[in-house]
């Protein structure tokens, strides 16, 4: 039995404090959010990242509209799910491993969009939106689950821990997760697979994305372990097919990914303790 939405907020506040209690998201306020998502699949794991930000940020900017305090909000896993569900005409069944999987277990996020409680200062860029973010399930649930991705180029073996933190912001059309908590990965094919077989999971700390008027998505990622550290460009065609680098035909993607190798000039404020 589904717990009412007052209650779920009550819980998942633990997890992710801020000063004020969210306000539960409805199931159809999410669905039109991701009908705004077009010109790639949906249904693509590797457009998973592309999705959650797109639909985070557009339901941002509505609750900025209509909430005069901006108070932060909630997506429940359940509403998440089902308006997925509806847009992509899927069967649960057949829904993506990750996205059946936070279904699973109960994943919830809470979305902070006072840019004042993000950013302390910026040196270059000036967001259009800022925002902590908080995905979770209860301490009842495991500490941590992983899946495959098979589509990723290489393959990719992903571990989400119980509770995920990142700083979501928008540039003008670039797009960041940082400073990421919560969040591990490995590639599990070719020669950074053998590379990672001897030293384990890295922590994903950063990822940016921008899309190219052509619908092209062009991300690039920072993975750490210990000292070690790797960055790497990936393209991402809409039908969710993936490259490593830039398409060899395509110089002018290169102004794109100089961008995202760009530092931002982005100073955070500290996280309220949880």
């Amino acid at each position: 039995m589904s717990l009412p939405a007052t209650a779920l907020a009550a819980m998942i506040f633990a997890a992710a404090p801020v000063d004020v209690a969210p306000r539960p998201v409805e199931r159809d306020e999410i669905l039109e959010a991701m009908r705004q998502s077009l010109g790639y699949d949906l249904k693509a794991t590797t457009n998973g990242a592309r999705l959650q930000a797109e639909v985070i940020l557009s339901l941002a900017r509505a609750a900025a509209s209509r909430d005069a305090d901006r108070r932060p909000f909630l997506v429940g896993h359940g509403e998440w799910f089902s308006a997925y569900l509806e847009r992509t005409g899927l069967t649960a069944e057949k829904a993506p491993l990750y996205v059946r999987l936070a279904h699973e277990h109960g994943q919830d996020v809470v979305v902070d969009h006072r840019a004042e409680e993000v950013l302390e200062s910026t040196d270059r860029e000036h967001p259009d939106l800022a925002a902590n973010v908080v995905i979770s399930w209860p301490p009842s649930g495991p500490r941590r689950y992983s899946y495959e991705d098979a589509l990723a180029t290489p393959r990719l073996k992903v571990t989400n821990e119980r509770v995920i933190r990142y700083r979501l912001v928008s540039l003008g059309g670039l797009v960041l997760y940082d400073e990421i908590e919560g969040l591990r990965g490995r590639p599990t094919t070719g020669l950074l697979g053998l590379l990672f077989d001897l030293i384990g999971e890295g922590r994903v700390v950063e990822s940016r994305m921008i899309v190219a008027p052509d619908g092209l998505q062009i991300a690039r990622a920072r993975a750490r372990k210990a000292f070690f550290e790797v960055a790497s460009t990936v393209t991402v065609h809409p039908d969710g097919r993936t490259e490593k680098g830039l398409p060899p035909d395509r110089r002018d993607l290169l102004a794109l990914e100089s961008r995202l190798k760009t530092p931002l000039g982005l100073r955070y404020r500290k996280r309220p303790s949880s």
